[in-house]
């Protein structure tokens, strides 16, 4: 992780993804940085040069030097470096690359609700079970019908735990029941919002084991400093093993744990 995070608090790196927005982090933190201090440095110059002692006379002409002209058009030429070189590839790699089949990514839908998390899995049969809004409330948030057979097997769980494998893509479908949240993992450099009456993909693939925490990042009424969950990280052999258990268990049709 690079020193510089590390100073200002910034979690771990948990996703493969994250050290390209580390580096973006840095870089934009680094300019900021330098116009900081060379615009404080100027504002003092100016100040001291352009005082009433040493001009009692007013000047009409004023500066005659180009500088601050070829240091403004310097800092928007490694703006534009920064967005066009890192920032764009960064999003069209997330946008236009997303997870091959033969990576055998995990699907989920990601519904957010005051002031809670909770996610759908497909179950051994690989087959969403039937949703329609009809059937959608707190206790039911992806609005499954517990009558149609391809959902008996799907995995429905509450936000307090999430598990997901180490080194596996993860397509993640938000959506929102009431409000515009934010999901976001600080570990995994993840932050996507979700909003009703949209299902918007997030990708990610989770580089260690380990439990992260899952906030929501848009202030959404009253209780947001509660909107938390946790992503637990594990082996393959664990999620297969917590994947079926819970899937031979009967988990959806709208049934939380």
């Amino acid at each position: 992780m690079n020193p510089l995070l590390k100073l200002v608090g910034m979690p771990d790196p948990a996703s493969a993804h994250a050290k390209g927005i580390d580096d973006l982090i840095v870089y934009v933190h680094l300019l900021m940085a330098v116009l900081f201090v060379g615009w404080m440095l100027y504002f003092f110059y100016v100040m001291f040069r352009f005082r009433k002692g040493a001009n009692p006379k007013a000047d009409y002409v004023g500066a005659r030097s180009h500088f601050p002209t070829y240091a403004e058009i310097g800092v928007a030429i490694v703006e534009a470096v920064l967005l066009i070189g890192l920032a764009i590839p960064l999003w069209a790699k997330a946008v236009d690359n997303p997870p091959k089949p033969e990576d055998k990514p995990i699907e989920m839908q990601v519904m957010a609700q005051q002031f809670a998390w909770s996610a759908h899995f497909a179950g051994l049969d690989g087959k969403w079970g039937r949703q329609d809004i009809k059937f959608a409330n707190r206790g039911n948030p992806f609005g499954l019908d517990s009558a149609d057979a391809a959902g008996k097997d799907d995995i429905s769980v509450a936000s307090e735990l999430f598990l997901l494998p180490v080194n596996r893509p993860v397509v993640a479908l938000l959506s929102s029941m009431d409000v515009i949240h934010c999901f976001k993992i600080p570990s995994m450099r993840v932050t996507q919002d979700a909003v009703p009456g949209l299902s918007i993909p997030v990708t990610f693939t989770p580089t260690k084991i380990g439990d992260y925490t899952i906030t929501c990042a848009q202030l959404c009424g009253n209780l947001h400093s509660t909107m938390k969950g946790v992503f637990k990280v594990v082996s393959e052999a664990d999620y297969t093993a917590w994947f079926e258990k819970k899937s031979k268990a009967g988990g959806g049709g709208g049934s939380f744990e």
